[in-house]
């Protein structure tokens, strides 16, 4: 076991260091502005600008397949990435990827839909979450019936990221009303749809800055060759989808806790009362020791998730530890931070109270809390995985 970053590694995580410190986190002040006055995060010619920058520094598509032109630096380097990005909120991508599943592509798919995606000509989303069908894919309602060499999709979906923005969605709809009756999972099909094949979307209002949209399908009209994977194999990708985010969600709060932390170390030393900074006080500093140990504990399930996956293993069960592990150490360290800064955190003149609405969104999305314990307590105690498994 070596349980060190390499060279190379380190290497790449203090360039995209040194990019945050230098490039985004000096634009957070803009951000926080822009937000309360509900305009954009960043301008998109902003976005286009900061892309370009990572681009000429070597980072475009992260974890892109050199045939499509991306550095393909392994899940251990993405989530290493999405740690040190995730040290501030300024919304920004490197660029030149992907979804995952976007690679099940056939030839002719790639040409209209993976390859614009990578170049940035194109925006995508991933639809499956229903008004009555979160978690419980048994309850999707979507449809898609067949008509000569097209199927007509009806039904609705809620909370997709990126539903406002995307130019084509790949949604889920059950294809064979009994197949999926009867198991919740078979029946049902992934296909590629452009928003001008006839869906909508809706903006959804939340306590954060995140902005998800409804998709309505109202007779939209989808030919064959839209669709996804195979007929029927729908469920398989929504896992892979979901599967991938998971873990990634424990990587976002490991950095923004790191942030949140130091914050907290740096105020602390510098408030005094009673004639003493409050770093002194046993209070504050078992906060800090508890949260330090936290942090440490979830970088660690996320990047054991991201070694399986590189080492071609299914990481299901350590994605989900991950994310029910990470996104609630997030919650604590956020509240932890607040209080240490007092009624100077609860105000909007420093960022802590919207990281603090932020990181409450990830105990939800992507699979809720209590969804990944009953994956977890499942797959023990119907022997999938056993104790000790991974090491």
């Amino acid at each position: 076991m070596h349980l060190r970053l390499t060279e190379e590694q380190k290497m790449v995580q203090e360039t995209i260091r040194k990019f945050v410190e230098k490039e985004l986190i000096p634009l957070e002040n803009d951000v926080l502005r822009n937000e309360r006055e509900g305009r954009p995060s960043l301008p998109q010619e902003k976005v286009k600008e900061l892309q370009l920058k990572a681009k000429n520094a070597g980072f475009w598509g992260i974890n892109t397949p050199s045939e499509y032109g991306g550095a393909d630096l392994g899940q251990m380097m993405q989530a290493i990435v999405t740690m040190e990005i995730s040290k501030t909120f300024v919304p920004f991508s490197f660029g030149g990827s992907a979804d995952n599943i976007l690679y099940y592509c056939n030839e002719e798919q790639k040409k209209k839909y993976l390859i614009p995606t990578i170049n940035g000509e194109k925006k995508s989303c991933f639809a499956m979450t229903e008004p009555g069908a979160g978690s419980d894919t048994r309850n999707i309602k979507m449809t898609a019936v067949k008509d000569g060499d097209e199927w007509v999709l009806n039904g609705e979906k809620t909370f997709i990221t990126g539903g406002n923005e995307a130019d084509f969605v790949m949604v889920i709809a059950i294809t064979d009303k009994e197949r999926h009756a009867k198991t919740g999972r078979e029946g049902v099909t992934c296909f590629i749809v452009d928003r001008d094949m006839g869906w909508r979307s809706e903006y959804i209002h939340t306590m954060g800055e995140w902005g998800p949209a409804s998709l309505i399908f109202e007779n939209v009209r989808v030919p064959e060759e839209n669709i996804l994977g195979e007929l029927h194999g729908g469920y398989k990708l929504g896992l892979e989808w979901i599967g991938f985010a998971r873990w990634i969600v424990g990587a976002r709060a490991v950095g923004a806790a790191e942030r949140l932390l130091q914050m907290a170390i740096d105020y602390a030393k510098e408030r005094v009362t009673f004639g003493k900074p409050i770093a002194e006080r046993q209070a504050i500093q078992w906060m800090i020791a508890d949260s330090a140990v936290e942090i440490e504990a979830a970088r660690w399930l996320v990047l054991n998730a991201a070694f399986t996956l590189d080492q071609g293993e299914d990481n299901r069960h350590l994605a989900s530890m991950a994310k029910l592990y990470g996104s609630n150490m997030g919650n604590r360290v956020v509240d932890r931070v607040l209080q240490i800064h007092g009624g100077m955190g609860y105000t909007k003149e420093l960022p802590i109270e919207r990281w603090y609405r932020e990181a409450r969104l990830w105990r939800i999305y992507d699979g809720t809390d209590e969804i990944q314990r009953m994956i977890i307590s499942r797959n023990l105690l119907k022997g999938h995985v056993h104790i000790g498994d991974f090491i």
